[in-house]
């Protein structure tokens, strides 16, 4: 499941940030140089928590709405994480060195699970705030 847990604080510059610490991920929505733009930024959580660069960044108009917005999201957390280093065999986290079974049945597909819908919903909802308070403060 896909940000089950996450932390969601602002920056110094007025962006925001989310970080999903157990997917090693981390997002952010900033102004652009646009008035109606958004620069939205996506990268990896290294080792000990730090924050590496972007690794993708795109900047969405406002105007095309949060569909557009989380497509987005969605594209630059994906290359994010296609990006990531392979982790050597035998190392990933919370697998014994015992068990050959895969994590997950059989019979489930790739579906998006509800859960990420609900963060999705959430980040949705966190841009839509923040286009609304940089409305009436702009």
């Amino acid at each position: 499941m896909l940000w089950r847990e996450h932390t969601v604080y602002r920056e110094r510059s007025g962006g925001v940030v989310i970080r999903g610490e157990h997917v090693r991920r981390w997002i952010s929505l900033a102004p652009a140089g646009g008035r109606d733009e958004i620069l939205v930024r996506a990268g990896r959580i290294l080792d000990g928590g730090t924050t590496a660069p972007a690794r993708s960044e795109a900047v969405v108009p406002l105007s095309a709405g949060t569909g557009v917005l989380a497509a987005t999201c969605r594209r630059l957390l994906a290359e994010a994480a296609a990006d990531a280093a392979p982790v050597p065999p035998g190392r990933e986290p919370g697998r014994s060195k015992r068990s050959g079974k895969a994590a997950r049945p059989k019979g489930s597909g790739k579906h998006t699970s509800f859960g990420s819908w609900v963060v999705l919903a959430c980040v949705a909802g966190v841009v839509a705030l923040y286009v609304y308070v940089t409305a009436l403060h702009g």
